[in-house]
C-alpha cells in the first residue's frame, strides 16, 4: 500500500493538533515525520509515530515546552529542551548552529533534557540545504552491550556528517550498531532475515533474526569495540557540553526521555566541490563485488528513494497506517 507524501503529512498533522499541539509545532513535527518516510526510513517515520503520540499522551514529551538558550562558550550555545518534541528542538538547534555558522564561520548547539529526534539525519540534511557542514550526534537509553559485555550498557548513539554538494549531498548516517533498531524493526515487519549477522540471539550465538536481536537487546557494534569506543566517546561528548544525562542516568530512569545532544556547523560557502566529486568518482571506479550492485555514497540512496517515493507514492505498513488513521 501507497500514500502521497501530502496525505501522510496533513495525517500526522490531523493527530498532532489534537493532541494540543499549536499549529506551527504541528505542521513542523508532521513535516519531520513525512520526510522520513519519503526518504525511506520507514522506522522513524510511520513506524514510529504511534510511539511518538503515547509518549505526549504519557507526558514524557511536553509538547508546550520550548527549548531555552541557559549557557554560552564561545561559540558554543547550551540550551535546555524541557522535554519538549525531539524534532522540534532539533530543528531550531541547528537552525541557530546554521546562524552561528554564516556569522561567525563555525556554531554549535549542545542541548539537555530534550527527546529523541526521529531519524538522525534530518539534520544533516537541513545543515547541507544551507550550505554547511553538519555534525551531529545523541545519547540513548542504554540498548547495546560494550564489546566484551553480555548487558546493555551503551547507547545505539547515532552519528551524522553531512557535506553540502550541489549534485547530491553527503549525509553520513548511522547508528553504533550494524543494524539500527529501526532497521531490525523493519526487517522484522518485512519477515525477512538480515543480510548478515547483526546480534546475539539468547544462546549467545550470533544471529540474522532481527526479533531475537531486538529480543535480546544485543545488537552488534559496528567495528565491533570500535564501535563500542565510539558510542561510549559520543555518550561524553555530548553528555558533557550540554550539561545533561548520560545513558547511564537515562536508562535509570527507564524511558528514553531527557536525552543529550549535540549540532555543529561549518560554514561551506567556499567549499570546493570538485574535490567531494573526484572522490566519490575514484570510490565509484571499484568494480562491483561479483559484478552486481552499485557502490553508492553516503546520502545517494536516500535521495534516489526520495525522488521514487514522490513519484509513486511512499509505501506504508498497512497495519500501523490504520493506527494512525484510529487515531
Amino acid at each position: 500500500m501507497k500514500v502521497s507524501f501530502e496525505e501522510l503529512k496533513a495525517q500526522f498533522k490531523r493527530v498532532l493538533l489534537k493532541q494540543g499541539f499549536t499549529e506551527e509545532r504541528a505542521a513542523l513535527c508532521a513535516q519531520v515525520f513525512a520526510e522520513n518516510s519519503r526518504d525511506g526510513v520507514y522506522s522513524h517515520g510511520l513506524n514510529r509515530f504511534p510511539v511518538f503520540v503515547q509518549m505526549v499522551q504519557e507526558g514524557l514529551i511536553d509538547a508546550d515546552a520550548e527549548p531555552e538558550k541557559v549557557g554560552q562558550n564561545g561559540v558554543l550555545e547550551r540550551w535546555d529542551g524541557h522535554l519538549a518534541p525531539g524534532m522540534y528542538t532539533a530543528t531550531k538547534a541547528m537552525q541557530r548552529a546554521i546562524e552561528l555558522a554564516k556569522e561567525k564561520g563555525m556554531g554549535g548547539v549542545a542541548v539537555k533534557n530534550t527527546n529523541h529526534w526521529m531519524r538522525a539525519g534530518s539534520y544533516g540534511w537541513q545543515a547541507a540545504d544551507a550550505g554547511c557542514v553538519g555534525i551531529c550526534a545523541t545519547n540513548t537509553i542504554a540498548n547495546m552491550p560494550p564489546w566484551g559485555g553480555s548487558e546493555p550498557r551503551l547507547g545505539n548513539n547515532p552519528l551524522v556528517i553531512a557535506i553540502p554538494r550541489k549534485e547530491g549531498h553527503i549525509v553520513l548516517d548511522m547508528a553504533m550498531s550494524q543494524f539500527s533498531y529501526g532497521k531490525l524493526q523493519e526487517y522484522e515487519l518485512q519477515g525477512k532475515e538480515l543480510p548478515v549477522e547483526g546480534g546475539y540471539d539468547e544462546e549467545g550465538h550470533l544471529s540474522k533474526d532481527p526479533a531475537k536481536i531486538r529480543k535480546t537487546e544485543r545488537p552488534l557494534p559496528i567495528g565491533f569495540w570500535k564501535g563500542s569506543g565510539l558510542s561510549l566517546v559520543i555518550d561524553a561528548l555530548v553528555a558533557s557540553l550540554s550539561g545533561g544525562r548520560s545513558v547511564a542516568q537515562i536508562t535509570a530512569a527507564g524511558n528514553e526521555a531527557g536525552v543529550s545532544q549535540l549540532f555543529l556547523c561549518i560554514n561551506a560557502s567556499n567549499l570546493d566541490e570538485t574535490i567531494s566529486r573526484g572522490i566519490i568518482e575514484y570510490t565509484k571506479s571499484s568494480q562491483a563485488l561479483g559484478g552486481q550492485g552499485e557502490i553508492r555514497y553516503p546520502g545517494e540512496s536516500s535521495l534516489a528513494t526520495r525522488h521514487r517515493n514522490e513519484k509513486e507514492g511512499i509505501p506504508v505498513n498497512e497495519e500501523i497506517w490504520k493506527q494512525v488513521l484510529d487515531l
